[in-house]
């Protein structure tokens, strides 16, 4: 089962224009969220393309063998138009200002300081020019400020906010995340902040500057070790699969597949010993409460460790989770992706021999649809444009004259 395609009809965003200047993740991620609920996202390349359509392998290619996309650039650039201006270039730049005409959301993620150098700068211009447009700006660190304007990338933004530090074993060093989790976090704040900002002009009538950072994302992320330390001073340490705070909450293995217990109170820690045979334990004063549990984690671990040990993983997690008590399979990547409950909730999609991860957020009435498959550079130049007021003639000339690119460089 898939999200709905292109059938299903307007999305919740539909009438909403996106001019959407960036690369990479963040910025891409949040435009795609925002085309899936059915905004009108025209992306704007730079000469050389987003440069995430050449991190790969695996690559889509043409008939000829030539490379469209790699699939990194596939997962964050569906529901899209793709368009290519040299914003070096004044007549690039009369362009894009054209387009911003009947726009209603600007997103880019430049290097803090280079819409201001090219003379489109959200307070000097932008704003005056376009009082009900919503720019927002993704960057790493912010304009300002003792690390404004520095370039940020997730891995060292994630480093840089402490998430490293909290991040692997006890014994290990500190760790990067598996996944780009400030990139997409980002995206998703840059997702809220507009929308935010699209409520309050329904109200205001104008738009205004969302100002999302990587930096304050992975700030904001450190939950519950930045609470931690604010009530106890303490700088935290990593513990691997295991919970600060909570306990038992971590991953164990079994006969089979290793599976993790989220037990968050006292019923869900009764309710396990009783599946493995040991109710008995649950009255053991050194278990009855959280509290308790956490100060003698490490003989409560060695006591679980040995109940589970002679388990059949996928068997014994469907008898917690049949009895409330959370817990899940460490499954890999195919598992995940064939599991039959990924497929019933709409998260593989497919179109035109496109497949990717479908919408988490469901709308019942309008619902998220894939519209668009992630496509070749420059493949609506002629129609966005044409659609912007320019003839035939006027196109042919900003191609000639490399303000519109055709070919990436």
């Amino acid at each position: 089962m898939t999200e709905q395609t292109s059938d299903a009809g307007p999305g919740a965003l539909a009438g909403i224009k996106v001019i959407d200047l960036s690369r990479v993740l963040g910025g891409p991620s949040c435009a795609q969220i925002l085309g899936d609920h059915g905004a009108d996202v025209i992306k704007v390349e730079p000469p050389m393309g987003d440069e995430t359509r050449h991190w790969g392998p695996p690559f889509e290619t043409d008939a000829d063998g030539e490379q469209i996309a790699s699939s990194y650039f596939h997962g964050c650039n569906r529901n899209k138009r793709f368009t290519a201006l040299d914003l070096r270039r004044e007549d690039g730049r009369e362009v894009l200002l054209r387009l911003l005409e009947t726009a209603d959301v600007l997103l880019e993620n430049f290097k803090a300081g280079t819409m201001e150098s090219w003379g489109l700068g959200y307070e000097d211009v932008l704003r005056e020019k376009f009082p009900k447009l919503i720019h927002c700006q993704v960057t790493g660190f912010g304009t300002d400020g003792p690390l404004g304007a520095y370039p940020g990338y997730d891995a060292a933004v994630q480093a840089a906010t402490g998430l490293f530090s909290v991040n692997g074993a006890p014994e290990s060093a500190p760790t990067r995340m598996g996944v780009p989790v400030i990139d997409l976090a980002s995206g998703l704040n840059a997702v809220i902040g507009i929308t935010m900002a699209l409520v309050e002009r329904g109200r205001s009538g104008l738009g205004q500057k969302v100002d999302i950072t990587l930096y304050d994302t992975g700030v904001s992320l450190l939950y519950p070790h930045a609470a931690n330390w604010f009530m106890s001073g303490k700088l935290p340490e990593r513990t691997g699969n295991a919970h600060t705070n909570v306990v038992p909450y971590d991953l164990f293995p079994t006969a089979t597949q290793p599976i993790f217990l989220a037990i968050g109170n006292n019923g869900q820690f009764r309710k396990a010993l009783e599946i493995l045979g040991k109710p008995e334990l649950a009255d053991d004063p050194r278990f009855t409460s959280n509290g308790a549990r956490a100060e003698n984690r490490v003989v409560l671990t060695e006591e679980l460790t040995a109940l589970l040990a002679g388990h059949d993983g996928e068997a014994l997690n469907a008898r917690f989770l049949d009895a409330g008590v959370p817990a899940g399979p460490a499954n890999d990547l195919r598992q995940v992706m064939t599991h039959p409950h990924t497929l019933h909730r709409g998260m593989v999609v497919e179109m035109d021999g496109y497949k990717g991860v479908g919408a988490p957020v469901k709308l019942m009435r309008t619902p998220a649809t894939v519209r668009r498959r992630p496509a070749a550079f420059g493949v609506d130049n002629r129609a966005v444009l044409a659609e912007a007021g320019y003839g035939e003639v006027e196109i042919d000339a900003l191609i000639e004259a490399g303000a519109v690119v055709a070919k990436r460089v």
